[in-house]
């Protein structure tokens, strides 16, 4: 990949005294070179800023970028790492590190919404802005410092957590997966209702109700369907994890 960081790589004058040189040069764990790579990784499109070229600037080419490179690097540790895990399996637990849960977890604690430039009030972002910024912040170490550093943030903050693959192997990624699986096994009924929300947040919400052999097994509300349904599952995983552990 160094023929495509050269090809990227460009450097421009920049304020070693600034607050937000400062912050990032601490989150990265180097000096930057090029701050405005940093800049570009938490500038929103709301803005509609472009360059004088009238290519648009935002986060979300860093972002795709950032993408791909988890990817290959969490895949070429488990490649290393678990030399007995054949296709299906390495690709389990890749998709268990990079989940949108845990980079949105990894975001959160790096605290980059805090660097966020919007027209948008952030509180009007959803949970998967952190993760979103995480991989744009990917993306921008690896274009202003080259692959070796960009893995190397990766492992510190990313990989630490999954260390174990033992543990790893034992993460429930999806409570909606296991729920529906241990339904369909052991042929019980269930079905998501969506209903009306009736909540005065600044950002909707949709509420689910989760029904388990025609009862109410569940119920919860998150900022979209996806999650609200997550969270029920989640919630009647629990009510029935000693029957759903002995199948």
């Amino acid at each position: 990949m160094k023929w495509l960081w050269n090809i990227l790589h460009k450097k421009s004058p920049i304020n070693s005294s600034g607050i937000f040189y400062s912050a990032i040069s601490k989150t990265i764990g180097y000096a930057p070179n090029n701050l405005s790579l940093f800049e570009t990784a938490f500038t929103h499109r709301s803005l509609n800023e472009t360059s004088v070229d009238g290519e648009p600037i935002n986060y979300e080419r860093l972002e795709f970028l950032g993408d791909a490179l988890l990817g290959s690097v969490i895949a070429a540790y488990l490649y290393l790492n678990a030399p007995k895990g054949d296709e299906g399996y390495l690709t389990q637990m890749r998709s268990k590190i990079v989940s949108r849960s845990h980079l949105n977890s990894v975001g959160r604690k790096l605290q980059l919404i805090e660097h966020i430039r919007s027209k948008a009030n952030v509180k009007h972002f959803g949970d998967n802005i952190n993760g979103n910024l995480l991989e744009a912040l990917v993306g921008a170490i690896y274009v202003d410092a080259g692959f070796t550093i960009c893995e190397q943030f990766i492992y510190k903050n990313i990989l630490i957590d999954f260390k174990d693959l033992e543990y790893l192997e034992n993460k429930i990624s999806s409570y909606k997966s296991l729920f529906i699986e241990f339904c369909q096994k052991n042929k019980h009924s269930f079905h998501f209702e969506n209903c009306e929300d009736n909540g005065k947040d600044a950002i909707k919400h949709f509420y689910i109700k989760l029904y388990f052999n025609d009862q109410i097994i569940a119920r919860a509300r998150a900022t979209s369907k996806k999650k609200a349904e997550e969270k029920a599952a989640q919630r009647a995983y629990f009510a029935l994890q000693n029957e759903i552990q002995t199948h």
